[in-house]
């Protein structure tokens, strides 16, 4: 057994934390305004994400003066050592853990549930026409008498009803366009109709004409192909050169139902 002696220094028990009584003067960090996966408040595992430099730093003192150990900038595999500026910096742990834990599991089921947006394409719309493309539908007496009867029974200028200051009855203009307009389609009704007459009569002649050239212009379609249709009838009915195969089986020459 040796004995320690003068010459022989005796080496001291290494620290395992880091302990220091150096506090940063930067405000403090409140633990409720960080997010439930920033922070982990598990007994003997307290830890948070350093707003500074964004890297998960251990939490020491937590039953005294919370605190943020001194830690450096740099990533794994870097070769920057800086030291972060958010070292030793002071941590208010306001929330409970009990409460950190169940704030943790509620987020828990929303991160999961999230799925990507589906982009769907918007459909492309053709451009309103213009006010001068706009081709409007042609009026027909009948449709211009009703307005104008509707509109007789609703105004009171053509009932008779309304009256100017000095009694005599007020005209209406609406009234009398229509009217107009009905006398003078009313007028127009016989050459519209021979006109839709005639246009009839040509699309009846138009599908006469293609019905009875339909069959001419088949029968001129079959005479023109059929050439083509004996020359692959002949060479389907000859047998090629040489003897039969025979392992093959025989092929039928003759019909298997022939007509009675």
């Amino acid at each position: 057994m040796t004995t320690p002696t003068p010459a022989m220094p005796k080496a001291r028990k290494r620290r395992r934390k880091t302990r220091t009584k150096a506090v940063s003067h930067r405000p403090p960090i409140v633990a409720s305004t960080l997010k439930a996966n920033e922070i982990d408040l598990s007994p003997g595992k307290e830890h948070l994400v350093c707003p500074d430099c964004s890297t998960w730093c251990p939490i020491t003192g937590i039953l005294g003066t919370p605190k943020l150990v001194p830690h450096h900038i740099g990533r794994a595999g870097t070769a920057e050592s800086r030291r972060c500026p958010g070292s030793n910096r002071l941590v208010t742990v306001d929330i409970a853990v009990d409460a950190w834990r169940t704030k943790l599991i509620e987020a828990v089921p929303t991160t999961a549930a999230r799925r990507a947006t589906k982009v769907l394409p918007k459909p492309k719309t053709k451009p309103a026409p213009a006010a001068s493309q706009i081709k409007p539908a042609a009026l027909s007496a009948e449709q211009v008498r009703r307005a104008f009867r509707q509109h007789q029974q609703q105004c009171p200028a053509c009932k008779g009803e309304a009256t100017r200051r000095d009694g005599q009855p007020l005209p209406c203009h609406d009234g009398e366009r229509l009217a107009i307009t009905f006398l003078r389609l009313y007028r127009q009704e016989p050459k519209r109709q021979a006109v839709r007459e005639l246009f009839a009569r040509e699309r009846r002649r138009f599908d006469r004409q293609y019905a009875a050239a339909a069959p001419a212009k088949r029968a001129s379609e079959w005479t023109a192909i059929l050439p083509a249709v004996l020359e692959a009838d002949m060479r389907r009915i000859q047998l090629p050169v040489g003897d039969v195969p025979i392992e093959g089986p025989s092929i039928p020459l003759e019909p298997l139902h022939p007509a009675r």
